[in-house]
């Protein structure tokens, strides 16, 4: 079986170029550059890199970024003191706050701070319960661009048998919602696992579309995955690698050369699902202007 590469990068290119032109008219028919605004909470590391990476892509696409910076001793009533000045600012158009924060910090409490159509990552609660109910919405990114990198990629998700396994907010739940959706971009029949599913590997079997957020590097193996399957791997670990220039390489969730042998399609890592989170942003955020301008003139 020849197993076919979904090439992560290629496609958010694409998306890349399509919300460039969308920029491009909307500034120059009404004057108006959808804007992001970052709030950073500490000096994390990985956040600052994915932060940096945000911006980059944001200012190749002709968008505004700026990045909030806060001490990791930042209070409640500093974060929401940000938040609302962010909220009010005509320039955004889109804020997130980059996860995880410092532990003082109460996830749900800072993120229902975000006026629900700034909500560029989809985690307010009312934009999770647009999805829930599949109103339109907001939808977190990673989730979002999964579900773009199959359609695109030519996969029927309508009547198959979708196994996620992990049941993160910011993936898992959001996820299976996506795929029981009505429509072509879903109708899936979907099972969502977890560490306490029984028979995990019998269960991953049954998938058709295989999609696994669990953040344990190699933990899927050839043996549990149905020939011919979709296979998509939204982890993204560091392993020691002597021989590499850094001391360590990036794996996923899925041991993919394995995999790939018995896979019809599968996502690699890196180059697969990565790319396509920022690229949703982008969208997003370009959705976030268009809808604000909606709302000043109506009928533009």
């Amino acid at each position: 079986m020849v197993v076919k590469i979904i090439d992560g990068k290629q496609i958010a290119e694409e998306i890349k170029k399509e919300v460039s032109a969308a920029v491009r008219d909307l500034q120059s028919k009404h004057g108006i550059v959808p804007g992001l605004a970052a709030v950073l909470v500490g000096d994390n590391p990985a956040s600052q890199v994915y932060v940096n990476m945000k911006r980059k892509a944001f200012d190749k696409a002709g968008m505004f970024s700026q990045t909030v910076n806060l001490e990791a001793s930042a209070t409640r009533e500093e974060l929401h003191e940000t938040i609302d000045r962010l909220n009010t600012d005509a320039r955004i158009h889109g804020i997130l706050v980059q996860l995880p924060i410092p532990e003082h910090l109460d996830e749900f409490d800072i993120l229902k701070q975000i006026k629900p159509e700034k909500d560029v990552d989809g985690l307010h609660p009312e934009n999770i319960a647009r999805l829930a109910h599949g109103r339109e919405g907001f939808i977190p990114c990673t989730p979002y661009g999964v579900q773009e990198l199959l359609v695109r990629s030519g996969v029927e998700i309508a009547g198959t048998r979708a196994v996620i396994v992990g049941r993160s907010n910011l993936v898992g739940r959001p996820m299976a919602q996506l795929l029981l959706q009505k429509g072509a971009r879903g109708d899936a029949t979907v099972c969502v696992c977890h560490s306490r599913t029984r028979n995990l590997a019998a269960v991953c079997r049954e998938a058709d579309i295989l999609i696994v957020a669990m953040g344990r590097a190699n933990f899927i193996t050839a043996d549990m995955v149905k020939p011919g399957a979709v296979v998509i791997d939204v982890g993204i670990n560091r392993v020691e690698d002597p021989t590499h220039p850094r001391g360590y390489r990036l794996v996923g969730d899925v041991d993919f050369e394995k995999v790939k042998a018995v896979a019809g399609a599968i996502t690699p890592v890196p180059g697969g699902v990565g790319p396509m989170t920022i690229a949703m942003l982008l969208r997003n955020t370009l959705v976030a202007a268009q809808q604000a301008l909606s709302k000043r003139c109506p009928g533009s």
